[in-house]
């Protein structure tokens, strides 16, 4: 699915460069290196802050945390994404409320955000889900509507932009109130371990971002706020630095390898190739089919007797998740969602594809073999 050692070949002098002079200098926490990639970072999003933390599970849960929200809060998010959406607003005592998605685009339905707002809603969390922006202009209209605060879950969707109706354009993640990021090794922009960052033009948020990611520490051993242990160290910003000089060449390789798919799969009744949000660019952390009077499974194991790995993302909507088990919800409630989750199959999308590689997962796909 991903080809991360290609990719390191290619840039190897830089990151071998940067983690020496990270072991060099021996400021493995808090070092220059993580102070230099955050300003790099920011300069790149356009985005005044940016802070980073150890996950971006963590970005997330320090991001509503940040909003000083209060248990028994409403926070709605998508029901079809990675589970950390929901498990951090649950972990915080705050109360998840999941909604349907768009069939094209796969995010989060417009429509579905607005039937489920009450006077508990506090905040939206809408995800860009494999690599291009939710319907932004329409999630900023209700938030200022009802007054609610929005974060961005931009974790597979670094770079990619978003453009208003009145001209202005923006990243993904520097739109909302914050927006969050992993730098999971197989994100777009990874690291070699765990990392991630919140975004922010807030002073004010940044600020208490800093504080709460340090213990609640703003004063050193003065705690202000209630807060975690969460950090980027130093060697992992090395790598981040040295690669996100390659993002947008990244973007570009990834974007062409889905027109190859897109060629290969026009037209056929059966391989739904991924819709796009119109006022978003798209970088394709993930090329997602949808398999349509097709056995999905037998596709994915049929790949796989071939050498083509290929994954569900997502299998089970959060909705119908034991842990996540909820009366107000049943099976049924969210038929988009969960007609996605048994026809989704996403194919092998890097940064080192080539033609010939590409050729071959279409041919097989198609069961030319």
């Amino acid at each position: 699915m991903v080809d991360l050692k290609s990719q390191y070949q290619h840039i190897k002098e830089d990151i071998d460069a940067g983690i020496q002079e990270v072991i060099d200098s021996a400021a493995f926490v808090k070092g220059k290196k993580v102070a230099e990639f955050q300003e790099h970072l920011a300069s790149y999003l356009g985005v005044k802050h940016v802070i980073c933390v150890g996950n971006g599970t963590d970005a997330l849960q320090i991001a509503l945390m940040a909003l000083g929200l209060k248990p028994g809060d409403e926070v709605i998010t998508p029901t079809f994404t990675f589970i950390a959406t929901a498990e951090v607003v649950a972990l915080l005592g705050l109360t998840p409320v999941v909604v349907d998605v768009d069939w094209e685009t796969m995010n989060i339905s417009i429509d579905s955000i607005r039937r489920s707002i009450t006077p508990r809603t506090k905040a939206i969390v809408p995800v860009h889900l494999f690599g291009q922006c939710a319907n932004m202009e329409g999630i900023m209209e209700i938030a200022r509507e009802y007054n609610l605060k929005v974060v961005e879950d931009a974790c597979q969707a670094i770079g990619a932009e978003y453009s208003f109706a009145d001209g202005r354009t923006a990243k993904a993640g520097c739109i909302g109130d914050i927006g969050c990021t992993s730098f999971f090794p197989s994100k777009n922009l990874g690291c070699y371990g765990d990392g991630g960052a919140l975004f922010t033009n807030d002073d004010a948020l940044a600020a208490r971002i800093s504080a709460i990611a340090n213990h609640g520490m703003v004063e050193r051993y003065h705690h202000d706020l209630i807060g975690v242990n969460s950090r980027l160290d130093s060697l992992q910003a090395a790598v981040l630095d040295a690669k996100l000089k390659h993002l947008d060449e990244y973007t570009s390789a990834r974007r062409g390898a889905a027109a190859y798919y897109d060629k290969a799969f026009a037209g056929n009744e059966n391989l739904l190739i991924p819709g796009h949000e119109p006022h978003s660019t798209h970088v394709y952390h993930q090329y997602t089919l949808r398999v349509i009077g097709w056995d999905r499974d037998a596709l994915k194991d049929k790949l796989a007797q071939h050498g083509v790995p290929a994954m569900v993302y997502y299998p089970v909507p959060l909705h119908l998740q034991k842990a996540y088990h909820d009366p107000r919800y049943k099976e049924g409630d969210f038929p988009v969602a969960e007609r996605l989750v048994k026809c989704v199959l996403s194919l092998p999308m890097h940064t080192e594809l080539d033609e010939e590689q590409l050729e071959y997962i279409c041919r097989t796909v198609k069961g030319e073999w």
